[in-house]
């Protein structure tokens, strides 16, 4: 037996259905139409002025009163004045008598691929200073007696991030106690942070004259250096210590 039809909703039931929607249409012109007159009220207001971004009031620190102010540094006592000159005026100047040494980086200034061929791996050394932000090399020696030579380099870097003299001379002295070069730790030097000077044992080869060295390496404000002393006789502590010592004063 077929179903009967479903009863048509009431007029009641119809009326309330199209009176929510209704309300819901009034609801969302509503809102855009308060969203549009809020805009509008907005775009016809005059710009609110912004504070002013400087206050000279607020300068610090503060400065001294007249006549409390600190006396300059003078040149003896400004050490970038000296350091930031002739960087070759600096080198420990050569003694009474001596002579130009062959195989030596030679007087004056160097540049930093020269510099960097001094060492056993070129191309690694030539990044290595370009990323410490070097600045420039200084370089002197001389020959004493029949084969002492003795050399001196001031390898000087940039302000920067990092600390291009110190680790300079860190790294080198950390080559030292290998057997291959001093086998020893070295002595400290006086008046240095982290200077040390070393005496490496005498190299023996058939048919060669003997070879002694020694090598002392330190660092004061932004410039390194490093001292060699050649010889076929016998090196004292003394010998490097004393060169060592007096470039140092001179930085």
């Amino acid at each position: 037996m077929p179903a009967e039809p479903a009863a048509p909703a009431s007029p009641a039931a119809r009326k309330r259905g199209r009176t929510a929607l209704l309300i819901a249409v009034a609801a969302v012109l509503g809102i855009v139409g308060g969203t549009a007159v809020g805009y509008g009220i907005q775009a016809d207001r005059e710009p609110t002025a912004l504070p002013a971004l400087n206050q000279p009031d607020l300068a610090y620190p503060k400065p001294l009163p007249k006549g409390k102010q600190p006396v300059p540094l003078s040149s003896a006592e400004d050490r970038s004045v000296r350091t930031n000159g002739d960087l070759r005026k600096l080198l420990l100047p050569k003694p009474a008598g001596a002579k130009a040494p062959e195989f030596t980086l030679g007087d004056g200034w160097v540049s930093l691929p020269q510099y960097a061929a001094e060492f056993n791996s070129p191309s690694f050394e030539l990044e290595y200073q370009l990323d410490n932000k070097v600045r420039r090399i200084a370089s002197t020696s001389w020959r004493t007696g029949e084969h002492r030579i003795t050399e001196i380099r001031l390898v000087q870097y940039r302000p920067s991030d990092v600390m291009g003299a110190r680790d300079h001379a860190a790294d080198q002295m950390e080559y030292m106690p290998n057997t291959k070069y001093a086998g020893n730790s070295g002595d400290a030097m006086a008046g240095s942070a982290n200077g040390h000077y070393y005496v490496f044992p005498v190299r023996r080869k058939a048919g060669y004259l003997d070879f002694y060295e020694a090598r002392a390496y330190f660092h004061r404000g932004d410039i390194m250096a490093e001292v060699f002393v050649f010889d076929t006789k016998k090196i004292s502590k003394n010998d490097i210590k004393s060169v060592a010592e007096r470039q140092l004063g001179r930085l």
